[in-house]
């Protein structure tokens, strides 16, 4: 296998390890949330679809059978980041969550964003 391969490879994993750990801290994260508080649960059962709809898209993108799966499976992947972002932040500002908690999950929901947003780009352009 060349190193160009072995590379890709390599970022597919990492990019695959990522959005698992980060759908851990996710389910994590709601777990430790207020269970008596009605907004809080359909906050937290929203945003658990959302965020680990991030990793399961990406594993589908990676097992696509064409690029325009691929890059249909990252846009998927792209739109429940953005929605995993925004329940995160009406956590954040309804104070239903501290802003401790959040801000790390917020971080690595928007660097993921990037990821996958520059991803898309690229895809798109090579047409």
């Amino acid at each position: 296998m060349g190193e160009i391969e072995s590379e890709k490879i390599k970022n597919k994993n990492d990019l695959k390890n990522r959005v698992y750990r980060y759908a851990l801290d996710i389910i994590q994260f709601i777990d430790g949330l207020d269970r008596r508080d009605m907004g809080t649960q359909i906050m937290g059962k929203q945003l658990l679809r959302s965020g680990t709809s991030v990793g399961a898209n990406i594993v589908e993108a990676q097992a696509g059978s064409s690029r325009k799966d691929f890059t249909n499976f990252l846009s998927y992947s792209l739109k429940s980041a953005n929605e995993s972002r925004f329940w995160l932040e009406l956590f954040r500002d309804s104070k239903k969550a501290k802003v401790e908690e959040v801000t790390p999950l917020l971080k690595e929901t928007n660097e993921l964003a990037n990821i996958l947003g520059s991803s898309i780009i690229t895809l798109k352009r090579g047409k």
